[in-house]
């Protein structure tokens, strides 16, 4: 989970994530393909990423051969984040960057993330992988990317920290949604969403976005509504 809403949290998720990987060996489970993400820590200052860390730390104690999987973001699909930075430059005169949008993103399409959990779920050793595509890119080249891909003519401006925290807030309640939380960004802006290990995918995310624009941004997809709303607590 993204963000923390009603009475679900982070720590919720890694309890439920500690009680699926205790059930395993009982069940006769011989091997887990666990999907994290890149850089977790047990002392990071984000709640997602501290809880990341917290579940491979449960997953290790199981003592169940297993493999973690670590990407960055991911694209393809039904995703949220290409689709819904497609959306805004579809549908606003103007697109907001954290700060100089220098920090760099590397993704990995979802069919090569499949390829590798399944690759990986063939074998017999306990690893870690950081799941990345061929491509790193700034996230103002992302940006731009995108624009250029569904023919946008938004005008892509930087502003602070603070006032994108702020315009993400005012979309958001005009969206009944999260666009993006404070701890995202910085997380973001942190390099995060990047890494330096050798793809594990073949798909360039920019070659994917030129060859699919007319499919993606058409319409906004909501992280509430896929995760939250209509579920019982």
């Amino acid at each position: 989970m993204r963000f923390a809403h009603a009475r679900l949290d982070h720590d919720v998720a890694v309890a439920n994530s500690r009680t699926l990987f205790e059930a395993a060996p009982a069940a006769g489970i011989q091997r887990i393909v666990h999907v994290s993400i890149t850089h977790p820590s047990l002392d990071s200052p984000y709640p997602y990423f501290r809880g990341k860390a917290q579940v491979e730390q449960a997953l290790d104690e199981i003592g169940v051969s297993h493999a973690i999987v670590r990407p960055a973001i991911l694209f393809g699909g039904n995703g949220v984040l290409i689709n819904n930075i497609a959306w805004l430059l579809r549908h606003l005169p103007v697109f907001a960057i954290g700060g100089r949008g220098d920090y760099r993103v590397r993704g990995i399409h979802v069919d090569d993330l499949a390829r590798l959990c399944v690759s990986l779920g063939g074998r017999t050793d306990t690893v870690t992988v950081d799941a990345v595509g061929p491509q790193s890119l700034t996230f103002r080249e992302l940006v731009h990317a995108v624009r250029a891909a569904v023919g946008s003519r938004a005008i892509v401006v930087p502003v602070s920290p603070a006032l994108l925290t702020a315009l993400s807030s005012a979309l958001g309640l005009a969206l009944r949604d999260r666009l993006l939380t404070r701890e995202e960004y910085q997380a973001m802006a942190a390099g995060l969403a990047d890494s330096d290990a050798p793809p594990t995918g073949g798909i360039v995310l920019t070659d994917w976005l030129a060859e699919h624009s007319a499919e993606f941004g058409r319409r906004y997809a909501s992280e509430l509504d896929r995760h939250f709303r209509g579920q019982q607590h």
